[in-house]
Formats: C-alpha cells, sequence, structure tokens
C-alpha cells in the first residue's frame, strides 16, 4: 500500500517574501507534500495572487491563519491539513505553532521557535501533551557534506576536537535598506517583530546551531560583543564571541550582515588533534579534509561516491558534477518531516526540533546578556529534559 502523501499548509510567504516561495519549491522538490492551503500575506490582493500562483482553490486561501485552523478543522480528515509550514516574521512563530499543535498539526517552521527561552519551553510541553511533530528550518543541515564532516568527527577521524571556528558574514545590510522600504529590512530590524536580537539572532544562531551539530558538542560559555554600524538600526548587525565546550575544545563565531561584498559566505572549520575539516555553504559540494600527517584531500558529493557515509549519501539526489544547493537542503529537511510524519523514527531523529529551538534562544539570550556583561565569561545553560 502506497504512503500517504502529506498535506501542506503555509502560513506566510506571499508575494515579496524569498523565504516562502524556498519552502514551496522545495516541498515539492522533496516529493510525497502536496501544498493544498495557505494564508499568505495579510494583504488580500497579495494574498489571493499567491493563492492563484500555487493552483490553489479560493476556498483553501484564507484571510488569516486563525481561519485557516478554522476551515481546515471543517474538513474531513482526510482532507484537512496535516503539516504546517510557518514563515511569517518572528512574533508570530510562537502563537501559530501552539494553535497548530493543539489542533493535532505538525508544525514547520522558521527560526526562531519564538522570542524568548519561556516561549520555547511552553511550545515544549504542548509537544509532550500531544503528538505533533516539530521541526525548525535549519536549511543548512540538510546539506549532505555537512552530515559527511559531523560522521567524520563521529568516527574520530580528525582525532580529539581543539579547535572550532564558524562565521557567516552577508553584506546585505551595509546600507539602511529599512529606511528606503525594503519590507523584509523593516521586519528583521523591529525588536517588536524579530525579537531580542538582530543579527546574532537571523544568522549568528544558523553559525550556532552548524557548530554544535557538527562537532557534536555543546558550548559551554561565551564571551561575545555585538555591534550595530548603520545608524538609527535598532538591533544589532554585526557580532563576534569566543566560546568553549563542555568537552573543552575552544571556539570562534562571528556573524555579520555588514562585510560590504559578501553574499552568503557560511563557512565552518574544526581541527582535532588528527586532523581538520573545511566546509563552505557557497561551495558545499565540497568538504576539505586535512589530516594532520597526509596531503590534504577534498571529497566532493555524488550519488556514486560509496566512501561518502550513508546519512550523506541519501541526501544526495545526482551524480557527481552536478550541483545541488539550497533548495536541495531544504527539500532533505522537508522529505525527513514527511517520512517522520510517515512513521520513521531515524528521519524524526535527523530533523532539528525543539531541543535545537531551545538551544538557538538559549544562545540568543546568552549573547545578549554577555554583551551587556562586564564578565569575561558568561555560561549557556543546558536545556533540560523537557525537551527530550
Amino acid at each position: 500500500m502506497a504512503a500517504s502523501r502529506v498535506r501542506l499548509g503555509m502560513v506566510g510567504g506571499g508575494a515579496g517574501a524569498f523565504i516562502g516561495k524556498v519552502h514551496r519549491q522545495a516541498a515539492a522538490l522533496a516529493g510525497g507534500i502536496d501544498l493544498v492551503a495557505g494564508a499568505f500575506s495579510r494583504d488580500p490582493a497579495a494574498n489571493a495572487a499567491t493563492g492563484r500562483e500555487c493552483g490553489l482553490p479560493t476556498e483553501r486561501v484564507y484571510a488569516s491563519w486563525q481561519a485557516l485552523l478554522d476551515g481546515e478543522a471543517r474538513l474531513e480528515p482526510g482532507e484537512r491539513i496535516n503539516l504546517l509550514a510557518i514563515v511569517t516574521p518572528n512574533h508570530l512563530h510562537a502563537p501559530i505553532t501552539a494553535a497548530a499543535i493543539r489542533a493535532g498539526i505538525h508544525v514547520f517552521c522558521e527560526k526562531p521557535a519564538a522570542l524568548s527561552s519561556a516561549e520555547t519551553a511552553d511550545l515544549a510541553h504542548l509537544l509532550v501533551q500531544g503528538e505533533a511533530l516539530y521541526g525548525l528550518a535549519h536549511t543548512y543541515q540538510g546539506y549532505p557534506l555537512v552530515w559527511q564532516a559531523r560522521h567524520m568527527v563521529q568516527a574520530g577521524e580528525i582525532g580529539r576536537l581543539r579547535k572550532l571556528h564558524v562565521e557567516y558574514p552577508q553584506g546585505w545590510l551595509s546600507d539602511d535598506l529599512a529606511g528606503q522600504g525594503n519590507r523584509q529590512a523593516l521586519w528583521r530590524g523591529d525588536p517588536q517583530l524579530a525579537g531580542q536580537g538582530g543579527c546574532v539572532g537571523d544568522i549568528g544562531t544558523h553559525a550556532f546551531s552548524l557548530v554544535e551539530f557538527v562537532s557534536g558538542q555543546r558550548i559551554a560559555r561565551l564571551c561575545a560583543h555585538l555591534a550595530t554600524h548603520v545608524p538609527g538600526r535598532a538591533l544589532d548587525d554585526d557580532c563576534a564571541m569566543l566560546f568553549t565546550t563542555e568537552q573543552g575544545a575552544s571556539g570562534v563565531l562571528l556573524a555579520s550582515q555588514v562585510c560590504a561584498g559578501e553574499e552568503n559566505a557560511l563557512k565552518i572549520r574544526l581541527y582535532g588533534d588528527k586532523g581538520g575539516l573545511e566546509w563552505r555553504q557557497e561551495q558545499p559540494n565540497s568538504l576539505i579534509h586535512r589530516p594532520l600527517d597526509q596531503p590534504m584531500r577534498v571529497l566532493r558529493a555524488g550519488a556514486n561516491h560509496p566512501w561518502l557515509c550513508d546519512e550523506a549519501l541519501q541526501r544526495i539526489r545526482l551524480p557527481a558534477g552536478h550541483p545541488e544547493g539550497y533548495l536541495e537542503a531544504m527539500a532533505n529537511l522537508y522529505a525527513d518531516f514527511a517520512r517522520a510524519i510517515g512513521g520513521c523514527p531515524s528521519a524524526a531523529a535527523a530533523l532539528p526540533g525543539i531541543e535545537t529551538a531551545a538551544r538557538g534562544m538559549a544562545f540568543i539570550e546568552t549573547v545578549l546578556a554577555s554583551h551587556a556583561s562586564e564578565a569575561k565569561w558568561t555560561p549557556l545553560a543546558s536545556s533540560t529534559g523537557v525537551y527530550a
């Protein structure tokens, strides 16, 4: 018997929203997922236009997220959505997620999960009480060679970790785009909509999550500095920090949105006592391995490369030399979610979930506390069993 297809709904992602189209394209690429409903914009014309673009019937294009949940609840169980993608500004993530969980609908949400650790803990309690699954859209965790790097660290191929370096420079906010009316810059610079952190919340959390995922180690304490370089901007646009992990590795994390000329240059380097690894998001199909006593080698993505680990191979769609990138990485997360809904425990375990959400929120709050403090180090609290 064929597996049931996932019925996807979306809140946000209307005209002018970059990430909504990415989610829709990635879900289609993943396979087994059909977009059947949406509330894409508060603007009625934009909402209707996006619904038409997606080929949805007018009755499944709702005026608000509340109307979407109410309308879907009136449908037969086999027709209503069973997965909701939330791609709105940050302040709506927690209330929409909570309402969907209470309705028994699985949630795939853009990060951050909420605007505070307290809100994230409330979501965790709701998840424990119900049967809904939760995923956080840390897209970079969908890249095959990120999993290859993680596998090689776990296998001891670079030895005991000593030094971790992760950086995420962008240049798109080098000018005052919010002052020029750019909608994406406007909401990201508004603390009421974006939350407590600017750059640190928007892309610093990606760097943080990536370094913890690949290294398999948790950051225990950090020393952070935030800066706002564009006059009139309410939130940080640049951050830098030192950190140490629970296992004793030392590290550096840099994130900035005012590095003029940079595009999306996320990069991670890990060094152990037997060698090092390096992966760059702008060249995602290459993983550099630097053994201590051998020549450097470059591992390349490709479905016909048997020397890659199983976790990497199952996320590769094409033979070597056929580039895969950001859409495919997001599609891998959707594919994992579809398999998790179908009852696959390994797929559910592969998803960034509420534990990742809690760590990311704790990271933002710890960075802000460190920046405001005169103390050299600020501890990053470990999560409790509620996220397990």
